[in-house]
């Protein structure tokens, strides 16, 4: 784990090795989750030195271990981040996939809280991830307006021609 400890927030882009492990590891982890059933789950952890611990994960543990290893099973970067974590301002715009000219104003707007450390921005992940559930939620709901204002122009469209 030194990766993760040494640069946290860090994406981590995966190589092709990586990539088949992940394939082939959530596959099998996925049994167990399906097993679990909001329970703990034991796992026995192999090492190159023989050493077999057998480690309780709680299941929701269980489930975000399967999401990383999808994500990695399919080339994608990943990176994980406490909900309390503090961000920079180049930080969130990444993880909005904005750009952050665009984030800045978002702040500069009171879209999304943040706080002053010196002369720097600084946002709570909580606050972006809020954020970015708001932004979601409001395309879903155009979507679903979008979708019924179609139907609704195809129904008065009866087709007969007199």
């Amino acid at each position: 784990m030194a990766f993760a400890a040494s640069r946290p927030y860090e994406p981590y882009v995966p190589n092709d090795a990586d990539t088949v492990l992940a394939q082939e590891s959530s596959r099998k982890l996925g049994r167990l989750l399906g097993k679990a059933q909001n329970e703990a789950v034991r796992v026995q952890v192999l090492s190159n030195d023989g050493a077999e611990p057998v480690v309780t994960l709680p299941a929701p543990a269980l489930g975000l271990l399967l999401r990383i290893l999808g994500e990695m099973a399919q080339g994608n970067a990943v990176t994980l981040v406490p909900h309390h974590a503090e961000l920079t301002t180049q930080q969130a715009a990444d993880a909005l996939n904005v750009s952050r000219p665009h984030f800045i104003k978002l702040l500069e707007r009171g879209v999304v809280p943040f706080r002053r450390v010196g002369t720097h921005r600084r946002v709570l992940f909580r606050d972006v991830a809020a954020y970015k559930r708001h932004v979601e939620a409001e395309s879903e709901a155009a979507l679903e307006r979008l979708a019924a204002l179609s139907q609704e122009l195809r129904l008065d469209d009866t087709g007969d021609e007199d």
